[in-house]
C-alpha cells in the first residue's frame, strides 16, 4: 500500500521512471498540452469537468510523491493585458501547497514563450492535463533527488 497521496497508476509509472531534473508539467484547461511538449514525455488527461481538477490538486499530490529542487510558473508577458493585474491568484495557492508540504522553494515564472520551450526539453517525461481554469495556472516542476 503506498503511503502518499499520489494513487493514478500510470503517474506512479511514469514517475518511477523518472530521474534527478527530470521535469512534470501540470497543466491548466487552456495549455495546447498535445502539441507543447517534450519528445519523450508522456500526456495523462485528468480534466474530468471544468475544473476538476485543477493544477492546485495534482501540485499537492506530486509533492507528497516525489522529491522536487523547483517549481515554475508560466510567467506573463509585459504587453499581456493581464500582466497590468499583477500575479495570477492560483500562484499565492501554489505557495500555500508547497507550504504545507514542507518544502522551501520559490515559485520562479518563465515568460510564457520560454516556458514552452523548457516544455519541449528531452528532460521533460510526463503533462498532467488538468480542467483547471484559472489563468496563468501552468507550473513546471523539475525533479530532484531522493535522499536518506
Amino acid at each position: 500500500m503506498l503511503k502518499h497521496q499520489l494513487l493514478h497508476p500510470k503517474l506512479n509509472e511514469v514517475l518511477a521512471r523518472a530521474g534527478h531534473h527530470s521535469v512534470v508539467l501540470i497543466a491548466d484547461g487552456n495549455y495546447p498540452a498535445w502539441t507543447k511538449r517534450g519528445p519523450n514525455a508522456e500526456l495523462v488527461s485528468m480534466n474530468l469537468s471544468p475544473g476538476v481538477i485543477s493544477c492546485a490538486q495534482a501540485l499537492e499530490a506530486l509533492l507528497s510523491a516525489i522529491p522536487v529542487d523547483r517549481v515554475q510558473t508560466m510567467g506573463i508577458p509585459p504587453e499581456d493585458s493581464y500582466a497590468q493585474q499583477g500575479e495570477p491568484p492560483v500562484w499565492d495557492t501554489y505557495r500555500s501547497v508547497i507550504a504545507r508540504s514542507g518544502l522551501n522553494l520559490a515559485l520562479e515564472p518563465i515568460l510564457k514563450w520560454d516556458f514552452y520551450k523548457a516544455v519541449e526539453s528531452p528532460d521533460h517525461i510526463l503533462t498532467i492535463q488538468t480542467a483547471d481554469q484559472s489563468l496563468w495556472a501552468n507550473i513546471l516542476l523539475t525533479i530532484g533527488c531522493r535522499t536518506a
